[in-house]
């Protein structure tokens, strides 16, 4: 449900958001309405003469134009309610694969031309019906509100320099008429001037502020929109990790108990002869459970640092010293180690978590290359960013799979080889460092999946202890000891 603050909702017209451009088509239709019902009333209810037969057909311009941009917008083939005009990549898209740079730009274009028209049409409804001195020379102001509100900054300034022009026109060209507006005079003269740059300063300081106050609701608009999805984020893996945890917690007593009962019947069939098949078989199955402890181990681990992060002091060749340390088939992962100076870079993150999220990605890759494949693991500094960046040898994704790759639940693994929650986990994790995450894939030539993080995460005064004392860059970098190659 959208919010008040950002519909115009008006009896007889359905709302639409602020700035929208059905929002411009709305307010078109009133300003025709209202413009035609006050040349009616003074036509009917008062003696003045005016060109009533040009100011209806004015009238008619603008209400023919405003019909064609309806129908235009019916013809883009999509909803465009929800679509600022002003903002091209507006989060707040119904579908953002609508949202596209090209379509919003055209659409700001056809606005602002529809306003600079309706600008000289209301300057040519003054000339005609008695310049300045009529009292509905206010509604220049109008104009330049609304398109401060819709337009782009660059492009409201020249609303603001048509609407100068236009006065200026009134103010030394167009003539009085009896019986309409006050007595202000026309042609050259020291009150004309006076009003021509009253008007030049009024105008200039409303499309200021309005801009101005409009980009910046704007702004708090999205990160109020951002901090909803992070909030939003932050519960559902809230929720899997209490499941991943509660998971963990009850298979440990089944698995428990099958350990207990493959040891048991290991030492009964001691002292009794049987096929060797059946020792292999009692190992193979000591060995999955072991492998079952660790994997619970790990998401009891994970589970944990995602729900109360603790940050480390670290480096880089620690961080992935840590990430290697829980690698399955570690023969099969080639790490690309960075200079010394990379090495060496102190980093404050939660240490277990970033290794969990990375360590994912490599299994994956892993999974994704075959038993043959290989994963490679490279690290460098982009300023004051890490990048991981983990290159499998498999047989890449479509673009179908590399947009639902990191929804929880998704998984193209077999059946029982996944759930697909570690890409949706890993995500989280490196968005809440203020991190990101990118995939680079196409169908036969493998997956690269880069991690940034920053190295000095503003977050991590929140989640340290009040007595925990920050190293310098040049303590962190003196207790590092270098991995060995």
């Amino acid at each position: 449900m959208r919010s008040s603050r950002d519909s115009l909702s008006i009896p007889l017209i359905a709302a639409a958001p602020l700035g929208s451009s059905k929002w411009l088509l709305h307010l078109r239709s009133f300003a025709v309405a209202g413009q035609l019902a006050t040349i009616l009333a003074t036509q009917f209810l008062t003696a003045i003469p005016l060109p009533y037969t040009a100011l209806i057909a004015l009238v008619g311009l603008t209400a023919i134009t405003n019909v064609v941009y309806a129908w235009w917008l019916s013809r883009q083939g999509h909803e465009d309610a929800f679509v600022r005009i002003d903002s091209p990549n507006s989060p707040i898209s119904s579908d953002p694969s609508h949202d596209s740079g090209h379509d919003s730009g055209l659409r700001h274009s056809v606005a602002l031309a529809l306003m600079l028209l309706d600008l000289l049409t209301l300057t040519a409804m003054l000339h005609l019906s008695g310049g300045v001195g009529n009292p509905f020379c206010f509604f220049y102001f109008v104009n330049l509100a609304v398109g401060g509100v819709m337009i782009r900054p660059p492009a409201a300034w020249s609303l603001t320099a048509t609407a100068i022009v236009g006065y200026v026109f009134l103010l030394f060209i167009s003539k009085r008429i009896d019986g309409v507006g006050s007595d202000t005079a026309v042609g050259v003269g020291l009150n004309s001037i006076g009003l021509m740059l009253a008007f030049s300063a009024c105008a200039s300081v409303v499309i200021y502020f309005v801009t101005r106050t409009a980009g910046q609701l704007k702004q708090r608009e999205q990160q109020l929109l951002r901090a909803q999805a992070d909030q939003a984020a932050s519960h559902r893996l809230e929720g899997l990790t209490t499941l991943a945890a509660g998971a963990a917690h009850e298979l440990a007593t089944p698995l428990s108990t099958i350990d207990v009962i493959v040891r048991e019947l290991s030492r009964h069939l001691e002292a009794c002869e049987k096929p060797k098949s059946v020792d292999t078989d009692l190992r193979l199955i000591d060995e999955q459970l072991e492998m079952c402890r660790q994997i619970l181990q790990r998401m009891r681990s994970a589970a944990g640092d995602s729900m109360t992060p603790h940050w480390d002091r670290t480096t880089v060749g620690e961080l992935i010293d840590t990430v290697l340390e829980g690698i399955r088939d570690p023969h099969r992962v080639d790490v690309t180690d960075g200079t010394d100076a990379v090495e060496e870079t102190p980093l404050w993150v939660p240490q277990e978590a970033v290794a969990q999220a990375v360590r994912n990605l490599i299994h994956n890759g892993l999974d994704a290359s075959g038993a043959d494949g290989r994963v490679r693991l490279e690290s460098k500094l982009m300023g004051e960013i890490l990048q991981l960046s983990v290159i499998d040898s498999g047989s890449g994704m479509t673009v179908e799979v590399l947009d639902r790759a990191s929804d929880p639940f998704f998984t193209t693994k077999d059946p029982g080889r996944g759930i697909g929650l570690g890409l949706f986990l890993t995500r989280n994790v490196i968005s809440q460092l203020g991190g990101e995450l990118q995939f680079h894939s196409q169908p036969g030539s493998g997956t690269q999946v880069i991690v940034r993080i920053p190295l000095d995460n503003p977050r991590r005064e929140y989640d340290l202890p009040r007595n925990y004392d920050l190293p310098t860059s040049d303590e962190a970098v003196n207790g590092v000891q270098k991995r060995p190659v």
